[in-house]
Formats: structure tokens, C-alpha cells, sequence
């Protein structure tokens, strides 16, 4: 095992790391949300807000680790912040001599990627990193590394906020300029609340909403309702698109997925219609008698199949509509019942919930 290097400016990263007066704080919602998001976008089990200290690494948030601190001798970002300007990727710690030997590595939590990107303050000290950990060996796809580098800058930003707002509120019975500066940095941390609520509510890839915010569009169309049997859920799959990503790989996928999704979005009846449930499949809604709903998924289906994308591709279609006392989880399951009745059928096809 390779022990971190001390900073050239180690001095001056500590003085500030203590600026912020951050160091074994309570949780706090903010950096909590921002772990949950790398967690989600890097499809990891573990993520962590790290902020390394004198001779360890604290974790101001941590989302699948038990331990809140650990020596810097060991920590992982303690090599990240070397270079503050860059992302630190380990594919696979097992084939890197500097951790390949680690207790992290070899014992629990038995680290084998990694990847830091590290939390600059305006200044340029590195505090520590917004990092993301798997027990498999694994590569970042450009849309993960991009996500995770703005996710850190994010934190880095609320890391600022909070330490500005926290020295005004201490300076804010002194002067009414004061009183003015907090307001104008608690509006920005409202912003930035905003853009992360956002995140938590968004695919990264498509841009689509998530099935968390298709839910929650679907609670308030139920409450909107006025007629029963006039809202209706599909849960769309593309057939066979294992085959092409082991054919043509990963990125040729995602210019599908990319694809799918853009002609999906020209079909929802509103803003939160569709969504990508995860994988190839997605979610539309529907407000309308059945009958509609359903040829407003052949229609769907015959626009993706027309698609310019160079490749055979077609979608399957499960339809279910909601009945009247029925949670939404049931609708879900219902459609999804659906869908693999048409993957049964042949694929290219709609197929409607039994009873409906």
C-alpha cells in the first residue's frame, strides 16, 4: 500500500478546511441528497462527502458505509486531492499498486473502484472529495463522469454557501448589510436546493423524468380525476436491447435510448407523461377513455419503429388502466403484466391488462 502525499500546500488546506467549521457536524439534508444523486447516477452501492483532515477523512455524508471516519493513511481520497483539478478514476484497485494491498481493499468495505472528484474552495485548497465506491471492478461512462464532476462542484458551491451564511448569521444583529448578504446567499442556497431537487427527479441520460416523478405526476392526476377509467399507465420495453448493446456496445445504446426517449417526449400528453422507468423501458400516462389510450400506443409504437437510428428496433407495450380504489403500485404491476404478455405475443405489439 502507497500512503498519500502531504499537499505542497497543506498549511493553508487545513486553515481553510477549518474555515468552514464543518468537522463532526450533524447530518445535514443537503449534502445527504447529493450522495443519494452520485449514488443513483453511478449506479453504485456507496458514495461519500470526504473531507480529509490533519491524519484522517471525515464523511459529512455517506450513503452505503457504516464507519464515519478513517485514517489518512488509508483514505483513497487522499491521493484525489493531489491533484484538485481532476478526477481520480480506479477501475480496479486490484491492478493499482498503490491500493491493491489496502485494508479497505483486502477486508470490509473490500474496495475494487473508485472514483473522487475533489471539493475546491474558491481559493483552490482541496478539502476532499464527493466520491463514489463499488465492491466490483467497474468503468464510468462519459455521462456518469460528467454527472459526478458537476455533483462536485455542487457540493463544493453548498460547502461555500453554508460557511458564508453561517458567518453572517453570527454578524447579522451588527449591520443591515449583513441582514442583506444572508438573504442574497440564502436565496442562492434555495436555487441550489432547487437544481438538486431536480436531479433527484431526473435520468441522467435522457433527460426524462425518473419514475419518481412520473409517481408523483401520476398521485396528482388521480386527484384531478373526474371520471373513473380515464387515466391509464404503459410500461414500454425495447425489444431486444441487450443485443444491441453486446453487438454494437454501450454507446450505441444510449444514442437509442437517446433516441426512444425523444420520440416518446413528442407523445406525452404533458410534462410529466413519460419517463424512463430504468434500463430500456419506460413509463407514459394517459388521460383519456380507453380506446384512445390504447392508439396513442400503437401510435408510439409504429414512431419508434420508423426511427432514423440505423438499427431494427422496435418497442413492446403493456397498457393497464387505473381502476377505482386501486393504489398505483397495482397499476404498475398490472401493465408490467401487460408488457410481458406482448413480449410473449411476438414483441412489436400493444397488449392490454386482463379485465381491462
Amino acid at each position: 500500500m502507497q500512503k498519500p502525499e502531504i499537499p505542497a500546500n497543506e498549511a493553508a488546506r487545513l486553515a481553510a478546511l477549518r474555515s468552514y467549521d464543518i468537522l463532526d457536524t450533524a447530518p445535514e439534508k443537503d449534502f445527504d441528497d447529493l450522495v443519494a444523486i452520485a449514488a443513483a447516477i453511478c449506479d453504485v452501492p456507496t458514495a461519500l462527502v470526504s473531507l480529509v483532515d490533519a491524519d484522517r477523512q471525515w464523511f459529512k455524508a455517506r450513503i452505503g458505509l457504516a464507519a464515519s471516519e478513517t485514517p489518512r493513511e488509508l483514505a483513497f481520497c487522499a491521493h484525489a486531492i493531489l491533484e484538485p483539478n481532476r478526477t481520480m478514476v480506479v477501475p480496479d484497485t486490484h491492478n493499482d499498486a498503490r491500493f491493491a494491498d489496502s485494508p479497505l481493499v483486502v477486508d470490509d468495505p473490500n474496495i475494487r473502484f473508485y472514483a473522487g472528484a475533489p471539493l475546491v474552495t474558491p481559493g483552490g485548497e482541496a478539502l476532499g472529495t464527493l466520491c463514489v465506491i463499488d465492491r466490483q471492478p467497474r468503468e464510468l461512462r462519459q455521462h456518469q463522469y460528467v454527472a459526478l464532476q458537476a455533483l462536485s462542484t455542487q457540493t463544493s458551491r453548498l460547502l461555500e454557501l453554508r460557511r458564508v451564511s453561517h458567518a453572517l448569521a453570527r454578524q447579522l444583529q451588527e449591520s443591515d448589510w449583513y441582514e442583506q448578504k444572508l438573504l442574497q446567499y440564502q436565496a442562492e442556497l434555495e436555487a441550489s436546493n432547487a437544481d438538486l431537487t431536480a436531479l433527484t427527479r431526473t435520468d441522467p441520460l435522457t433527460g426524462l423524468p425518473n419514475r419518481r416523478a412520473f409517481a408523483l405526476a401520476l398521485e396528482q392526476a388521480l386527484a384531478r380525476q373526474q371520471a373513473p377509467a380515464a387515466l391509464h399507465v404503459a410500461v414500454l420495453d425495447i425489444d431486444h436491447f441487450k443485443t444491441i448493446n453486446d453487438i454494437h456496445g454501450h454507446p450505441e445504446g444510449d444514442r437509442v435510448l437517446l433516441a426512444v426517449a425523444e420520440a416518446l417526449r413528442l407523445y406525452a400528453a404533458a410534462p410529466g407523461g413519460v419517463a424512463r422507468y430504468g434500463g430500456e423501458e419506460f413509463l407514459m400516462m394517459f388521460e383519456c377513455g380507453q380506446a384512445q389510450a390504447q392508439l396513442q400506443c400503437e401510435y408510439v409504437r409504429e414512431a419508434v419503429a420508423n426511427l432514423p437510428v440505423g438499427l431494427p428496433l422496435t418497442i413492446s407495450i403493456g397498457l393497464a388502466t387505473h381502476r377505482a380504489g386501486e393504489d398505483t403500485a397495482a397499476t404498475f404491476a398490472r401493465a408490467d403484466q401487460a408488457l410481458y404478455a406482448a413480449k410473449r405475443s411476438g414483441r412489436n405489439r400493444v397488449a392490454v391488462a386482463e379485465g381491462d
